[in-house]
């Protein structure tokens, strides 16, 4: 089977990279070349190109190659997508968008998310354009029979990443320092409720196992892992993986918001809502499909990465400041005599 990765080299695009290429799969990488952290496996064939700036050159790299599936990881809004289109259509099999459980409707009727849950997100913008690509492709395949296959991951991560809520995505040991140093670290809301990470090897699984499937065209699914957790528990876990007890303070989203106005999408739009993934639809399409990785292990194998290099323990020292200003405002709202 061949197949083409945009993008190919991000914290969930490596690890399946790494498995297509494992399981015999030529594997091509279409990517910019800047990402400098993570390399593409020595078996794939790697061409450098922009694909936003330069269709033209991609459009003759993909006249020469005819695929069995194309990846696209890094398309965000709908105009990406109508490049997409115009690309690959008659040159691949299967088109795979790599969309997002953010697009679930929030605040959700139901804390339960099938792929059936009805795609509404007013916090988000990212959410809203993600939805905007997947009608644009449901309406592609409808009339054209562009054969799209439709992804949506969850919080996913891998050795380069911490996904602690509300922390520094570019900096992901910065809530770990701030651990490791007795500081407090803010849990959102109450910190009561559900989410669930999931490790990109497992997801990879799930992902891999879809390229080439017919019967996938024109569905859309979620990978996730089947663990459950409440922040509270994400949190004190990687508090044991960095070797301390955490010191948490739990700070209400829309004062969050207030103060780091990004967060409103993330936190409100997204991972302060229980959420739980039904994964019956992805296990039925890939039957070998199953998340191995817990987060006390993977949280574990995170941290000890970063720790093997110093340069991987850099932190964001403007977040680190907010957090103490945020921390210091809302303590002193309440009376110094105050008990729990």
């Amino acid at each position: 089977m061949k197949v083409l990765f945009i993008g190919g080299t991000g914290i969930i695009s490596s690890a399946c990279s790494e498995l297509a290429v494992k399981r015999g799969i030529e594997l091509h990488i279409l990517n910019r070349g800047l990402n400098r952290k993570i390399d593409a496996p020595k078996k794939a064939v790697v061409f450098h190109a922009d694909i936003r700036n330069e269709p033209g050159k991609v459009s003759e790299y993909v006249k020469g190659n005819s695929f069995d599936a194309v990846v696209d990881w890094v398309a965000f809004t709908s105009k990406d997508i109508e490049q997409d289109i115009k690309i690959f259509s008659g040159r691949t099999r299967q088109f795979v968008f790599i969309s997002s459980t953010t697009v679930y409707q929030k605040p959700p009727q139901n804390y339960i998310m099938t792929e059936n849950t009805p795609l509404e997100n007013p916090f988000s913008e990212y959410a809203r354009n993600k939805i905007a690509c997947e009608k644009r492709l449901v309406e592609a395949y409808a009339r054209k029979g562009f054969p799209v296959t439709i992804i949506r991951p969850s919080l996913t991560y891998g050795l380069s990443q911490i996904p602690l809520c509300a922390g520094s995505w570019n900096y992901p040991y910065t809530l770990i320092h701030r651990m490791k140093s007795g500081k407090k670290v803010i849990v959102p809301g109450d910190g009561t409720s559900l989410w669930t990470v999931t490790w990109n090897a497992d997801f990879a699984k799930g992902l891999v196992g879809l390229l080439g499937n017919k019967k996938a065209i024109g569905e859309a699914f979620h990978i996730t892992s089947d663990e459950v957790l409440t922040w509270n528990q994400i949190f004190l876990e990687a508090g044991r993986a960095a070797g301390v007890v955490p010191k948490l303070i739990h700070i209400p989203s829309d004062l969050l918001s207030a103060y780091i106005p990004r967060l409103n999408a993330s936190l409100i739009g997204d991972k302060i809502n229980s959420v739980v993934f039904d994964n019956s639809k992805i296990k039925g399409f890939v039957p070998d499909f199953k998340c191995e990785v817990k987060w006390a292990d993977g949280v574990k194998k995170a941290v000890k990465w970063h720790e093997m290099l110093t340069s991987r323990c850099a932190i964001d020292k403007e977040a680190d400041k907010m957090y103490d200003k945020i921390i210091a405002s809302y303590e002193k709202a309440f009376p110094r005599k105050l008990s729990f």
